[in-house]
C-alpha cells in the first residue's frame, strides 16, 4: 500500500463510501481505485487527484497533504546514482534487496531519519 493510497481508503471508510460508490462518481473503475489503494498502480494523474480532493470536499490543509502524499507514492522506483558517491549505490541496492525484510518501525526509522538529515518535512 502507498501512502497515497492508506490515505485515501481512510478518507473513504471514515465517510461510509464503498469503493463502487467512489469508483462511479469518480468515473473510473473500482478495480482501478482498488489498486490505487492496494499499491498496485502509480499515482494517479493530477486530474483525477484534484477530482479525489473534490470528491472528499477536503480542507486546503488535507488537500495539500494529499498532493505531498501523491508525490511520494510511486511504487516503481528508480533510483539514479550515476555520478554520487560510491556509497549511495550500495545503499540504494541494499535497500533494493532488503526492504522486504524490514517492518514498520525499521522503516519509519528509516524515513524519519533521512528527513532529518535533509531538512525537508515529511
Amino acid at each position: 500500500m502507498t501512502p497515497l493510497g492508506a490515505k485515501i481508503r481512510e478518507l473513504r471508510e471514515a465517510r461510509g463510501i464503498s469503493l463502487k460508490e467512489m469508483a462511479a462518481a469518480l468515473n473510473v473503475s473500482s478495480a482501478y481505485l482498488s489498486a490505487l489503494e492496494h499499491g498496485k498502480r502509480g499515482r494517479p494523474t493530477g486530474f483525477l487527484l484534484h477530482r479525489m480532493i473534490a470528491f472528499f470536499n477536503v480542507i486546503w490543509d488535507e488537500a495539500e497533504e494529499l498532493q505531498r502524499l501523491a508525490e511520494m507514492s510511486d511504487p516503481k522506483v528508480t533510483i539514479d546514482t550515476g555520478g554520487l558517491a560510491p556509497e549511495a549505490t550500495e545503499l540504494t541496492n541494499r535497500l533494493a534487496a532488503d526492504i522486504a525484510k524490514l517492518d514498520a518501525d525499521d522503516l519509519r526509522f528509516l524515513r524519519d531519519e533521512l528527513v532529518r538529515r535533509s531538512g525537508k518535512k515529511r
